[in-house]
Formats: C-alpha cells, structure tokens, sequence
C-alpha cells in the first residue's frame, strides 16, 4: 500500500511536522502531537492526497 506525507507547520511553535497518510485514511481527522513542543495538532486530512492537510490546535 502506497503512502503519502505531507508537510504542515505546527500550529503551537510553528515547527514542521509530517504526517503520513494512506489511501484509506484520506478524508479522516486526524489527532497528532507535535515531534518538537508535544502539543496535540487536528489534522483533516484532504480527499485527495493532492490538497493539502487542513491544520487546527487541538485543545
């Protein structure tokens, strides 16, 4: 099975972060914690692993 990442920028300290998507989980919401400041990160991730995950603070 193919796997996709994708970029973002840690809403909290602005850190780039990666997130790993597969085919089955486009579309999902996804809850993460940061690799640097360990805060945890909503990632919706997009219907098409094209588009770009959309990134909120998680509270």
């Amino acid at each position: 099975m193919l796997t996709e990442s994708q970029r973002f920028d840690c809403p909290w300290c602005g850190e780039n972060n990666w997130v790993e998507m597969e085919p089955g989980d486009l579309g999902q919401l996804v809850i993460q914690d940061c690799a640097v400041c360990c805060r945890a990160i909503e990632i919706r991730l997009p219907e098409d692993a094209d588009q770009p995950v959309e990134i909120f603070p998680a509270d």
